[in-house]
C-alpha cells in the first residue's frame, strides 16, 4: 500500500517531513523589557553625549551670567555720571553710587564683587571681578570685565586674572568679554 502525500503543509501524517505551522498560543511567548547589553550600550552612548555636551552647555551659562556682570558696570557708569553731575569728581566709594549691590559689593546673584579703581577728576575705572568658587571664577575668557572712562572716552575690556593697566594702556580684548 502506498502511502498519499500531503498536497498542503498544513495538512500532516505521522509519516510526513512537514509540520503544520503553530497557532499564536502555541508559540513561546517572548519576553518584553531589554537586555543588559542593550541597557549598557545606552547608557554608554548617554554617557559620550554627556561628557561632549556638558562643557559646552557651562560655557554658554558662563556667557550668559556675563551679562549680570555688564549691567552691574553699567549701573555703576550711570551713577558716576550722577555724582560728577552734582559733585567735581567721580567718587571712589561705592557707598556713595546708591547701587543695587549685595553685601560685599557682590552683584544680585553673587557671581560678580564690583570695585573701582583710578578715580579722579576726570577718570575712573570699575571692575567686575568673578567670586572665587562660583562657575564664573572658572570662565576661563573674562573673570575680570572692566570699564575705564578718561577724559569722556570709554573703554572695555576683560581678561582672566589680569592686573589693571596703566591709564594710557588699552584695555585687553573687548570683544571677547563684551560682545552681544
Amino acid at each position: 500500500m502506498r502511502r498519499k502525500l500531503p498536497t498542503t503543509p498544513w495538512q500532516t501524517d505521522n509519516f510526513s517531513l512537514m509540520v503544520a505551522p503553530r497557532s499564536p498560543r502555541q508559540l513561546p511567548k517572548r519576553r518584553a523589557g531589554f537586555t543588559i547589553i542593550e541597557l549598557m550600550l545606552v547608557v554608554a552612548v548617554a554617557g559620550v553625549l554627556a561628557l561632549v555636551a556638558y562643557p559646552t552647555f557651562m560655557e554658554s551659562v558662563r556667557k550668559g551670567r556675563r551679562a549680570e556682570a555688564v549691567a552691574a558696570l553699567a549701573q555703576v557708569q550711570q551713577s558716576q555720571e550722577r555724582w560728577r553731575s552734582n559733585k567735581s569728581a567721580y567718587t571712589d566709594a561705592l557707598a556713595n553710587l546708591n547701587l543695587d549691590l549685595k553685601p560685599g559689593n557682590k552683584t544680585k546673584s553673587g557671581y560678580y564683587t564690583v570695585s573701582i579703581e583710578s578715580v579722579g577728576g576726570s577718570k575712573y575705572t570699575a571692575t567686575a571681578q568673578a567670586v572665587a568658587g562660583t562657575s564664573q571664577s572658572h570662565d576661563t575668557n573674562c573673570t575680570t570685565m572692566r570699564v575705564r572712562l578718561i577724559d569722556s572716552r570709554i573703554a572695555y575690556g576683560g581678561c582672566n586674572g589680569c592686573a589693571l593697566p596703566a591709564d594710557d594702556a588699552e584695555l585687553t580684548d573687548p570683544d571677547r568679554c563684551w560682545s552681544r
